[in-house]
């Protein structure tokens, strides 16, 4: 009998274990959806008092109690969910077993329970020596509502008691106790294993588009000894009449983290029906036990009255954000517009800056111009959203928009929403429970609390949350025209400067016209000004030469020190009869695909501004590695006889230290009659030793009816795409063009052949002789020459030719052409023979000859000089014996 006793007692133990630890047998409860609308009743009046940390303790057994903490109850379909919490103290030398104690709760209709621990207690077993271990526990509640009657008795295994549990004692909740914290309090709890003090800050409410949006602030202070991640519990705003809307953490928070002894306000976002009542509104938080497949209530916090934020900001004020608890300055500047069609195109700046003392990435936002009469116009934000901004570092997003013009331009306003995504139903209404879904031990606790239980709403398509951040006020700015030489001052999102006009012009190329626009940029920063590669783009009046203009800025001007400068030039070709008033001008970079301005600016200012350079003067080139003088050596003027070609030679002068290639110049002829005549150029490909010299030619045909007496040579360095044009390349435009003054000289032909000059060479002829043999028909010249080479400066290839023309005794001429250089050589003492042939030769009886020297270029001639000389009669010597 003994035996059989001591076995029933052990299974009777094995039973009461078996019930403490499987929770979801004990309770019966059924799987909850936890998001969406829930309908539940107010627990507690809305003055009760703080939730006690101590809500009683009952002795367990020697050394041993159990004192009751956060008691809270939350609706759920498959009946209400009750948790509380028991710290249990061990003051004895041994372990204290929790599978002794039986936690219970009482219902005010009698009803007992048995509290299961939840998941993530559940393997917590034994109390240390001289320790402590708090417990929460579980109990589903079926339809009560309210905690007020409810009771916590404790029961402990005594086989001395008859059922071997004996009552230790019951936890009574005092009159006044609520799970809500009150405003204006903080509750010290736990998340996770960390300790924290919370309490809520606020209630604000944003209306936008005829929507209404909550936002919960609540402050949480780590007073634990490791950081503090978020815990994933679910948040809710639960109104006065026990409505709970699901809320989402705010976007900018997400994966938030609390240093130990850090303090941060954290906020929560939902969207509520515009009838709603917000008076008496509380914060209740969950944790889903994805074993039990139920929803356990955490914390609440009563909320202060509602606010309404007034969220326009005025002209030039600076409109402060908190983004994960770091100070956000805002403000809208340099904002102008102009008309173009029918539409008015602004921009606008957006500045940004962190005066935090960590970096912040920006959510996502939406923009929009929004009318007096409530159109709104979206604008892109990608160029803001998403970017990380450093400590007291400040950013400039640039921005623009295009308006129809039939809408009021001076009453506009800027909206800057937060946008994000929150996986819940928003604001739906509530479906009635199954009644057949509950279970025996669901309804074990009747009508106790005098509420009904209902089932939240199954979960709907992601919402999407648009919380009204700021509206700024737009300044009316018309753009001002800019001015030639003038200084305008631009904030971008790489620096600031200062930027003018110098120059616009406009010139033939080719089968149209190109238009060269050329812009200074002036670092005024006290910082490094660096630059991105940077793109261009003109209009015409309403013509967009955008997609065909070349941008040619230096390359090693790209990051300006302080003070520094650097031309920019906009190229763009148009046809030829095409006239304009207004030509605007685009500074940009290309960042992700997206254009992001720079600079803009606009002028009706159509100066063509040459420099013009007198006669004798010179032309600088001003560019790394190629800097360098050019000055006319010589014009003159072939004469033909269906055109003319005007010819000019110039000395280039290299500046340079080192030895570098010059830049490939341009040219163009501007003749007395305006007609413009583009130039063909002829440059050495060999790069110009310091300070040596190089002979660039340029030439054009003319009609013979226009005349050369005030020509000028139009030119400047060519460019090929974003680069000085190189050895090989065919230039699509020019830049720094300049006028230079040409004196076309007409150089009488010399009256002997002592000294012929034909750049680079000089030719002496020392002396000729020209023989005939009696009754011959041909006439032998050699000539006794020296021919000297220039070696000063270097030049590209010789296209000259020197032509010799022998004029016979009878008046009559025969010419042969010489390659300087190879048939007529260089050097001193040399000497060089032709033979010229013709039957009136067999009748000579003496005479002279004359030798005249041409320079011929493209088919036309000058005459260099000419001198005659005697021709010897050779008669036959024979053997006569008479």
């Amino acid at each position: 009998m003994r035996k059989s006793g001591n076995t029933y007692i052990a299974l009777l133990l094995s039973t009461f274990i078996i019930s403490q630890l499987s929770g979801p047998a004990a309770s019966a409860a059924s799987s909850v959806p936890t998001s969406g609308l829930l309908r539940i009743a107010a627990a507690v009046p809305a003055s009760t008092t703080s939730t006690a940390s101590n809500l009683g303790s009952v002795v367990l057994g020697p050394n041993i109690k159990a004192t009751l903490e956060d008691v809270n109850l939350w609706p759920q379909s498959g009946g209400n969910i009750l948790t509380y919490t028991l710290n249990y103290s061990n003051g004895s030398g041994s372990n204290a077993n929790l599978i002794q104690y039986f936690p219970r709760v009482a219902t005010p209709g009698g009803t007992v329970i048995a509290a299961n621990p939840i998941t993530s207690d559940a393997l917590k077993k034994k109390v240390a020596p001289k320790g402590n271990l708090r417990v929460t526990y579980y109990v589903n509640v079926g339809k009560l509502n309210s905690l007020k009657g409810v009771k916590f008795p404790m029961y402990v295994w005594d086989t001395k008691t008859k059922g071997y549990l004996k009552h230790a004692g019951s936890f009574n909740l005092p009159a006044n106790y609520s799970p809500v914290t009150p405003i204006g309090k903080s509750q010290t709890t736990a998340m996770g294993d960390i300790p924290v003090a919370a309490g809520a800050e606020s209630l604000q409410l944003y209306k936008y588009e005829g929507k209404v949006y909550a936002k919960i602030g609540l402050n949480l202070t780590n007073k634990g000894n490791k950081v503090l991640s978020d815990p994933g519990y679910s948040a809710y705003l639960v109104t006065a009449s026990g409505t709970a809307f699901e809320l989402a953490l705010d976007s900018a928070q997400a994966g938030y983290k609390i240093q130990p002894q850090e303090k941060k306000l954290i906020y929560y976002l939902t969207e509520i029906p515009p009838y709603l009542k917000t008076d008496n509104m509380k914060l209740q938080f969950t944790q889903k036990d994805a074993t039990l497949k139920v929803e356990l209530p955490k914390s609440a916090f009563k909320l202060p009255a509602a606010t309404t934020p007034n969220l326009v900001v005025g002209r030039g004020v600076v409109k402060k954000i908190m983004i994960n608890n770091n100070t956000i300055e805002t403000l809208l500047s340099n904002a102008n517009v102009y008309a173009e069609n029918d539409k008015g195109m602004w921009t606008f700046q957006l500045r940004v800056k962190n005066t935090g003392n960590k970096a912040v990435t920006l959510p996502t936002y939406e923009l929009s111009v929004k009318s007096a009469k409530g159109k709104t116009f979206p604008i892109d934000a990608k160029s803001l959203n998403g970017i990380t901004i450093k400590p007291l570092e400040e950013k400039v997003i640039p921005l623009s928009a295009q308006l129809p013009l039939e809408v009021e331009q001076n009453t506009l306003q800027l909206l800057m929403i937060e946008a994000f995504s929150a996986g819940q139903s928003q604001s739906q209404p509530q479906s009635q429970p199954d009644p057949g879904a509950a279970t025996p031990e669901a309804n074990a606790g009747g009508n106790a609390g005098g509420g009904t239980g209902e089932t939240p709403v199954i979960p709907g398509a992601t919402a999407k949350l648009s919380i009204p951040v700021a509206y700024f006020s737009i300044p009316y700015t018309l753009r001002a025209d800019t001015q030639k030489g003038l200084d305008y001052t631009a904030t971008t999102p790489y620096g600031t400067f200062t930027y003018s006009l110098e120059s616009i012009q406009r010139f033939p190329w080719k089968a149209e016209d190109i238009v060269v626009a050329k812009v200074k940029l002036t670092n005024t920063q006290s910082a490094a000004l660096s630059l991105p590669e940077i793109k261009g783009g003109i209009k015409a009046d309403n013509s967009d030469f955008t997609a065909s203009t070349e941008l040619f800025m230096d390359k090693e001007t790209a990051t300006l020190a302080p003070g520094k400068t650097a031309d920019v030039f906009l190229m763009t070709k148009i046809p030829y009869t095409q006239d304009f008033s207004t030509l605007k001008l685009n500074l940009f970079s290309v960042i992700k695909e997206e254009n992001v301005p720079i600079l803009t600016l606009s002028t009706t200012s159509m100066m063509n501004a040459v420099e013009q350079i007198e006669q004798g003067g010179s032309y600088s080139i001003s560019s790394t590695g190629k800097n360098a003088k050019v000055k006319e050596s010589k014009t003159t003027i072939y004469e033909g006889q269906n055109a003319n070609i005007v010819y000019t030679e110039m000395l280039l002068s290299s500046e340079e230290k080192r030895q570098s290639k010059m830049a490939r110049l341009q040219g163009y002829y501007k003749m007395a009659d305006g007609q413009i005549y583009e130039a063909t150029s002829n440059q050495p490909e060999t790069a110009a030793t310091p300070g040596g010299q190089q002979l660039i030619s340029f030439w054009a045909k003319l009609p013979k009816s226009v005349g050369t007496s005030d020509a000028s040579l139009y030119l400047g360095p060519g460019v090929t795409g974003n680069k000085l044009t190189e050895t090989g390349q065919e230039p699509s435009g020019f830049i720094n063009i300049a006028s230079l003054a040409l004196n076309p000289v007409v150089t009488p032909p010399q009256k002997d052949l002592s000294a012929v000059k034909l750049n680079p060479y000089t030719l002496s002829v020392q002396q000729s002789e020209g023989r005939n043999l009696k009754g011959s028909d041909t006439i032998s010249i050699s000539m006794n020459y020296n021919l000297l080479r220039d070696s000063s400066y270097e030049m590209g290839a010789f296209n000259h030719k020197l032509v010799l023309k022998m004029t016979d005794p009878y008046g009559q001429s025969q010419e042969k052409s010489l390659a300087l250089g190879t048939e007529l050589t260089e050097g001193n003492n040399n000497s060089y023979a032709v033979s010229f042939s013709s039957n009136m030769y067999k009748n000579l009886a003496g005479g002279t000859y004359r030798i005249t020297l041409y320079d011929e270029f493209q088919g036309e001639r000058i005459e260099l000089a000419s001198q005659a000389y005697n021709l010897t009669i050779e008669r036959v010597q024979t053997n006569d014996k008479n």
